[in-house]
């Protein structure tokens, strides 16, 4: 397979595997999605979905947000880690928002990354999944398959998203980097792979990569 071939195998595959694509992280409007995608670092998605709730039942919005103390929204996001710096970037954004964006989360990824805890993968997401602007989030799964699939070096997240940017048409960016985190949930894990589920992999994967599993299993 030619590179252009093994990337519209990868769409298809995944177009029909996730024709309904659903969002990993719940939330109501992009406030609560910037925090969402702020809490889940270093955590699990479903970890976060559990405290979510609870924090935004009190407040769901900048406004009332900054009415908390940060030691009353660390209480609150415990269990999902981290949470002395969390809570400070929760608060310390909210009140930027309130105070420069009328409340309101800004579209622009330079100007959410200025935002207190929130970096480029978080203003990614946001801008992608709450505005629909193209953008490439980088997490875990999408830097290990980009390496599983010979389409990046594995060298760094930074260099994965530009590799998948180049590779991938625009209007499919949104799209491919939600399919390509199901995917490497489902099919592809860093622990407990299984080749024989994970059909990109099988048909189109890095040769060391392949090389490397039957290694592994022939122990």
């Amino acid at each position: 397979m030619t590179k252009s071939e093994k990337v519209d195998f990868t769409i298809k595959t995944l177009r029909e595997l996730y024709p309904i694509i659903p969002v990993p992280l719940e939330h109501k409007d992009p406030y609560t999605l910037l925090i969402a995608v702020l809490l889940s670092a270093q955590s699990t998605d479903v970890r976060v979905n559990k405290i979510t709730p609870k924090l935004f039942k009190r407040a769901d919005n900048p406004y009332d947000m900054i009415k908390l103390s940060v030691e009353e929204i660390r209480e609150i996001i415990k269990p999902v880690g981290l949470s002395p710096m969390k809570s400070k970037g929760i608060y310390g954004l909210s009140k930027i928002l309130v105070e420069e964006y009328e409340g309101d989360v800004p579209k622009d990824i330079s100007l959410l990354e200025k935002l207190p805890s929130v970096g480029h993968k978080t203003a990614s997401v946001v801008v992608s999944q709450a505005f629909g602007i193209p953008a490439f989030p980088v997490d875990t799964h999408i830097h290990r398959l980009m390496y599983r699939w010979g389409f990046s070096t594995g060298k760094n997240v930074v260099k994965t998203e530009r590799d998948a940017k180049r590779l991938f048409p625009r209007e499919l960016w949104n799209d491919l980097h939600l399919q390509i985190i199901w995917y490497g949930r489902e099919y592809s894990p860093a622990r407990g792979w299984d080749l024989e589920k994970d059909i990109i992999t099988r048909t189109i994967g890095r040769k060391k990569v392949l090389q490397e599993y039957a290694k592994k299993k022939a122990r």
